[in-house]
C-alpha cells in the first residue's frame, strides 16, 4: 500500500527503440532501424509535485513517459517508493494521458467524468464528479456535448478523467499542445493545484514551455536525444546554470533559453558540431555534479499532502461489470438530444426504413404477371443488398469512435476487446431488431399477405441476419483498417463479390461452373436469399400467371416455359408455370433433376438456421479476433 507521501525514482534509465518510421514491409518484418532512444536517464520526484519533461522533437520525452509507465521494455531502475514499479501497478494505481485521446462524442461533460467512476455511486459519485469539474474549471460547462467544447475545455476533461479517479501518478503528454498562452497558463495552473490538493505526482511533457508557467514547475527535466542535461528542482535551475558558466541573461524566460541550449542547433555543420559538444560537455556536467542536486533535493522535500487521499476507481473491475459499464457509456452516447445523439439514433433506426420506403416507391404498383417473377426477386434482392450495405454504412459511422477509445483505454489494462464487442452488440442487436421489421412492414405487402404473421417473421428475421452479418463483417475491417472511407470500399467490395456469387438473382446457379457452384455454400448471402424467395414464391398466388390482362397463360398451356423446355419455340413471354419452377431455375445446380422441395437445400428451417449461424459465428470470430495482440505500429495508429 502506498502512503500519502512517496516519491518516484528513476536510476540509470536506457531504453532503445525504432528510432525512424520505416515503411510497410519493414514494419511487418521488423527491418526498421532501431536504436538508443534514452541514456542513462535518472529523476526524482515526489507526491504533490509537478514535473516538466522538457526537449525539442527528437529528444525522447514520449519515450520516457512510456517507460514510467512500463509500455515498453528498458534497463535500470523505477521504484515507487523503493520498490520497483510494475506494469500492473501502474495500470492499477497510475494514469498516461495523450493529447491525441479521444472521448466518446454525444456525452456531457458530466456523464463523461460520471461514467468514468465505476465503483461509487450515489452521493459519494455525484459530489466527486462536482468537485473535479470545480477543481478544473469545468462547471460552467458541466452539460456541455464533449464535441462543442473548446479545445482547452476539452483537454482539461481528457485530464479529468483519470484525476477524478486519483490516481497516485498522472502521466500528460503535452497537455497544452496546440493551445493558446492564456490557456496554456490555465492548464499548468490547475494541475499545479490538483497535484496539492490530491497529492498527486504529475509529470508532463512540454516542447515550448512560457515563463508564466515557471511557478507552477516543481521539478524540470531537460532531455537531448536521449541524454539528461538537467534533472532537479526549478529553483535549483538558475543556480546550477551559472554555477557551470551558463547564466540566464535578465528579462529572458529561463525555461525556453536552457531548452534552446540543451537543443542541437542543425542550421549548419558548423553550428551543429560547436552545439553537438555543448551539450556533450553539459551532459557529462551534470553527472558528475547532478547527483548532489537530486540528493539535496530529496532531503529539502516539505510537499503538503493530501494525507486522506484515497483511490475511487483504481483496481480491476470484474468482467460482467466492466461490459456493463461500457453498455451504459454506449447508451448515453445515443440517448441523449445532442447533435451526436441524433445522429446516431436516426442513422440507427431510420436509415434502412427510408431506403425501404424508396424501394416502396418503385415497386409498389407491381402487379401479378408473368414479370412478377423478376420483379418481386428483384426487390427481394434489392432489400437484401440494402440491407447489408446500410449496416455497413451505420457500422463504419458509429463504431470509429468506441474503437479509437477502446485502443486507448486497452494499454491501461481497462478491458479486452471482446469486452467493447459484447457491450457494443448489446447495443446494436435491439435497434437493428427495430429497424429490420419496420422496414421489412413496408414493403412486405408487395411481396405477400403481411396478415400471415409467421412468413412476415421469418422474413424479418432474414434481413436481420443479413443486418448483423454485414455489422460484424465491418467490425472485423475495421480492427486492422484505420480510415473509414478505405474500410467501407473493402467492406462493399467483399460483400459485392459474394453478392454476385449467392443471390440467385444477378446470375442463375445453373450458369456455374461446377467449382463455382460450391463456392456459394459458403457464404451467407446463398442462405438468406435461398429462404427469402422460397418463403415468397411458394405462395399460391404464383401458378401460372398471366403475361397481361389480354394475354392468359392458362388458356395457352404450351405458352408455359419452364428450365426443362428452355430450348423449345414456346412462347417466352409465359416463362414460369410457377414459382417452383422459378426457384428451380435460379437456386439449382445444371445438373440438378428432381423436386427441389424434396431435398434438404430449400428447407426453410435449415436456411434460416444457417444464415443465423454465419452471423453467430462471425460474432464469436470478432471476440477472438479483437484478443489478438496486434503489432504496436498497428495499436499506436489507432490510439492517434
Amino acid at each position: 500500500m502506498i502512503g500519502s507521501d512517496y516519491t518516484l525514482e528513476l536510476c540509470n534509465v536506457f531504453h532503445s527503440g525504432q528510432v525512424e518510421p520505416g515503411n510497410f514491409f519493414q514494419r511487418l518484418t521488423g527491418g526498421v532501424k532501431t536504436g538508443i532512444i534514452l541514456k542513462d536517464v535518472s529523476m526524482l520526484t515526489h507526491s504533490g509535485e509537478v514535473t516538466a519533461i522538457l526537449g525539442s522533437k527528437g529528444s525522447g520525452k514520449r519515450a520516457l513517459l512510456d517507460v514510467i509507465a512500463r509500455r515498453v521494455p528498458c534497463k535500470g531502475h523505477i521504484l515507487l517508493e523503493g520498490v520497483p514499479l510494475e506494469e500492473d501497478q501502474f495500470r492499477n494505481t497510475c494514469a498516461l494521458v495523450r493529447h491525441s485521446t479521444k472521448l466518446l462524442p454525444g456525452l456531457s461533460v458530466q456523464q463523461t467524468l460520471s461514467l468514468s467512476l465505476t465503483k461509487i455511486s450515489g452521493y459519494l459519485k455525484s459530489s466527486k464528479v462536482k468537485q473535479v469539474m470545480a477543481d478544473l474549471a469545468l462547471s460552467q460547462v458541466a452539460h456541455k456535448c464533449v464535441t462543442n467544447l473548446t479545445k482547452s475545455e476539452y483537454r482539461r476533461l481528457v485530464i479529468g478523467v483519470q484525476l477524478i479517479r486519483d490516481p497516485i501518478i498522472l502521466l500528460l503528454d503535452e497537455p497544452t499542445w496546440d493551445l493558446d498562452p492564456l490557456n496554456t497558463y490555465l492548464v499548468i495552473s490547475i494541475l499545479s493545484n490538483a497535484a496539492k490538493k490530491y497529492g498527486t505526482t504529475i509529470i508532463l511533457t512540454m516542447e515550448k514551455p512560457r515563463s508564466d508557467v515557471f511557478p507552477f514547475l516543481d521539478r524540470v527535466v531537460y532531455l537531448c536525444l536521449g541524454d539528461v542535461v538537467y534533472a532537479g528542482p526549478t529553483r535549483n535551475l538558475l543556480d546550477y546554470f551559472g554555477s557551470i558558466g551558463f547564466p540566464c541573461p535578465q528579462l529572458e524566460n529561463p525555461l525556453m533559453y536552457y531548452l534552446c541550449l540543451s537543443t542541437v542547433d542543425r542550421r549548419s555543420r558548423e553550428r551543429f558540431i560547436e552545439s553537438n559538444h555543448q551539450i556533450a560537455a553539459l551532459v557529462e556536467k551534470f553527472r558528475l555534479e547532478g547527483q548532489g542536486i537530486m540528493q539535496s533535493a530529496a532531503t529539502e522535500h516539505s510537499r503538503i499532502v493530501n494525507t486522506n487521499k484515497m483511490q475511487m476507481n483504481y483496481g480491476k473491475l470484474s468482467g460482467i461489470r466492466v461490459i456493463w459499464m461500457l453498455y451504459l457509456r454506449i447508451l448515453a452516447s445515443i440517448f441523449n438530444f445532442k447533435k451526436n445523439g441524433l445522429k446516431q439514433m436516426t442513422m440507427r433506426l431510420f436509415s434502412l426504413p427510408i431506403y425501404f420506403f424508396i424501394l416502396w416507391i418503385f415497386y409498389n404498383e407491381a402487379q401479378d404477371f408473368q414479370r412478377a417473377f423478376i420483379t418481386k426477386s428483384g426487390l427481394i434482392f434489392n432489400a437484401m443488398v440494402g440491407t447489408y450495405f446500410i449496416s455497413i454504412m451505420n457500422t463504419i459511422c458509429l463504431y470509429d469512435p468506441y474503437r479509437t477509445r477502446y485502443y486507448q483505454e486497452s494499454q491501461e489494462g481497462l478491458y479486452s476487446g471482446a469486452s467493447l464487442l459484447l457491450s457494443w452488440n448489446l447495443v446494436s442487436l435491439p435497434f437493428s431488431l427495430i429497424t429490420t421489421f419496420a422496414s421489412a412492414a413496408i414493403i412486405y405487402p408487395i411481396l405477400g399477405d403481411i396478415s400471415e404473421s409467421m412468413d412476415y417473421l421469418y422474413f424479418c428475421l432474414a434481413l436481420w441476419s443479413c443486418y448483423i452479418y454485414a455489422e460484424q463483417q465491418a467490425i472485423a475491417v475495421m480492427m486492422f483498417v484505420k480510415n473509414g472511407l478505405i474500410a467501407a470500399i473493402f467492406n462493399i467490395y467483399i460483400t459485392c463479390i459474394y453478392i454476385m456469387l449467392a443471390s440467385g438473382v444477378l446470375r442463375s446457379y445453373k450458369g456455374f461452373e461446377e467449382w463455382l457452384y460450391y463456392l456459394t455454400y459458403i457464404t451467407h448471402t446463398r442462405y438468406a436469399s435461398l429462404f427469402m424467395h422460397r418463403s415468397i414464391f411458394k405462395q399460391p398466388n404464383f401458378n401460372i400467371l398471366p403475361y397481361s390482362f389480354s394475354e392468359n397463360c392458362t388458356a395457352i398451356t404450351n405458352l408455359i416455359q419452364t428450365s426443362s423446355n428452355l430450348n423449345s419455340n414456346s412462347n417466352s413471354n409465359c416463362r414460369y408455370a410457377n414459382g417452383k419452377a422459378f426457384l428451380t431455375e435460379r437456386f439449382t445446380s445444371k445438373h440438378f433433376t428432381g423436386d427441389i422441395y424434396q431435398t434438404g437445400e430449400f428447407n426453410p428451417e435449415f436456411n434460416i438456421g444457417v444464415s443465423f449461424a454465419f452471423s453467430v459465428g462471425i460474432m464469436i470470430f470478432n471476440k477472438f479476433l479483437y484478443l489478438i495482440p496486434l503489432p504496436s505500429y498497428i495499436t499506436d495508429k489507432f490510439r492517434e
